[in-house]
């Protein structure tokens, strides 16, 4: 506790520091910009008591009547048509404290990003001491017990490989021949035609998959697997947990090892995911609920749920369930 409660207090200190330095910065800019803003007051000023000295002795010419002393004095007078110093005083755009609010704006998003996916892991790891603590809770068994604990999950579009149609309200993905976005986007899966959702799993969960089609993967996986590759795909690799539901072969597969299994291929997926535990079960959903594969293991890092759809057509939707 007292190590914990000494490494918040250094954080603290870090960004209170880091919040003076970027005020220091602020203030040595006001300074230099009064300063600038000054001097153009004061070149501008000495242009206005110029301009007029010149009307001035311009009007005093226009009254004289002796035209041989107009001659005399006029070719003193700079003429007029000649740009004073101030014509090429560039007046700029304080824009540079709009950018440092854009800036410390940007930082303050990421820094709350980060504590939130860093608070996850920590409650994680507070939670599997508890589990080593605690007496496990019994699974469920009925529909209704597994309905206590669902989660209403969306796909996140910036995850969705470009042939991946979403639709209604990001729950359903469906397979397309052309790709449906030209947007970059870092979470993108580019190799493989699948989907991560935009909620993160911990806890007890228990979610539903309608399929439609020959080949589609219900699936768990860490935010951080990758997005490119031919190991990128779900249950290619060590990061991810598949279920894959083919007419010719329904198997499961983690860290590209497959599990084949002897059930009927259903058309509603039930998945249970006791994250504490380590528990993840899928069931065939129907009047009552069929075991089809159980995972026990040890979760590292908080889950997303993950689609996959392999032919033209094929389409899963994340079910509304109560």
């Amino acid at each position: 506790m007292e190590d914990s409660e000494k490494i918040f207090t250094q954080m603290i200190r870090l960004l209170q520091k880091r919040r003076r330095d970027v005020e220091q910065q602020i203030r040595s800019q006001q300074q230099t910009e009064v300063r600038r803003v000054k001097g153009l007051q004061e070149e501008l000023e000495q242009d206005m008591a110029e301009l007029k000295r010149r009307d001035a002795e311009l009007k005093q010419l226009c009254l004289t009547e002796d035209h041989s002393h107009f001659l005399l004095n006029y070719p003193s007078l700079p003429p007029l048509s000649e740009s004073s110093p101030s014509a090429s005083i560039h007046v700029r755009p304080l824009t540079y404290f709009e950018d440092v609010t854009a800036a410390v704006s940007e930082l303050r998003d990421k820094l709350q990003d980060i504590l939130r996916e860093e608070w996850t892991n920590i409650s994680l790891t507070v939670s599997h001491l508890d589990v080593l603590l605690s007496e496990p809770e019994p699974e469920p068994e009925s529909r209704a017990d597994f309905l206590r604990y669902s989660r209403q999950i969306t796909l996140d579009p910036n995850t969705a490989n470009r042939q991946l149609l979403l639709s209604e309200e990001n729950r359903k993905v469906t397979l397309m021949e052309k790709p449906q976005s030209d947007s970059d986007h870092p979470d993108r899966f580019t190799d493989r035609f699948q989907v991560l959702s935009r909620e993160s799993l911990t806890g007890r969960c228990y979610w539903e998959v309608e399929r439609r089609g020959n080949s589609v993967f219900v699936a768990v996986a860490y935010k951080n697997i990758s997005r490119s590759g031919d190991e990128s795909g779900f249950g290619l690799n060590d990061k991810s947990w598949s279920l894959f539901c083919h007419p010719d072969l329904f198997s499961f597969f983690h860290n590209n090892i497959g599990t084949s299994i002897s059930a009927p291929v259903p058309s509603r997926v039930g998945v249970y995911l006791d994250h504490r535990a380590g528990v993840l079960s899928f069931y065939s959903v129907s009047e009552s609920m069929t075991l089809l594969h159980r995972v026990q293991t040890t979760f590292t890092q908080t889950l997303h749920a993950g689609l996959i759809v392999g032919y033209y057509g094929d389409t899963a939707e994340l079910c509304k369930v109560k």
